[in-house]
């Protein structure tokens, strides 16, 4: 992509600052950044935000080695919203969506789908937080039992729209004029 995708334009903001607006018009209290050693830049754009970094200083780890770090502060009794910044068109009624499903069900993973894709952000209950520190990936939590998992159907197709190519950042842009 040539630079820190967080940090690519999307609208009047960089990809990072329109996800945390989301959360934060969504209502999410408490957010945490986990950015890496070499953060490019990021956290500069995010300083007056009220927010908190986390530092991941493993070289090359995983994204639940970030999830882990960013989790370190934070205790395991509350729900967790893991958000992806590669994710950035997800929109704040979805995370509203997801937050009351949660209250509905509150034991439940909760993982939104749009058209029969499941997509991200993930919320995951504080008693199920634990297990993350305890497995490889964020998936083995999910798949240690499908029957805690509530797949929540929704109208958003950000929550399937990954930026991980120039050609997936394209198409964010587009999807963005048509919002």
């Amino acid at each position: 992509m040539g630079r820190a995708k967080q940090l690519l334009p999307l609208g009047d903001k960089p990809v990072i600052r329109y996800c945390i607006d989301t959360l934060m018009h969504a209502g999410v209290a408490h957010i945490v950044v986990v950015l890496n050693s070499a953060d490019n830049g990021i956290a500069d754009s995010l300083d007056d935000l009220p927010l908190t970094i986390a530092v991941n200083d493993t070289p090359g780890s995983d994204m639940a080695e970030s999830v882990k770090t960013g989790l370190k502060g934070l205790g395991t009794e509350s729900p967790v919203l893991i958000c992806l910044s590669d994710h950035p068109l997800v929109s704040p009624e979805t995370i509203r969506l997801m937050v009351s499903e949660h209250k509905a069900f509150p034991a439940s993973i909760i993982i939104p789908d749009y058209e029969g894709r499941r997509g991200h952000p993930v919320l995951f209950p504080g008693p199920v937080v634990s297990e993350i520190f305890s497995v490889p990936t964020l998936r083995d939590v999910v798949r240690k039992d499908p029957g805690r998992v509530r797949v929540l159907t929704v109208l958003d197709r950000g929550v399937i729209l990954d930026m991980d190519t120039p050609e997936d950042y394209r198409i964010i842009l587009q999807q963005l004029t048509k919002k």
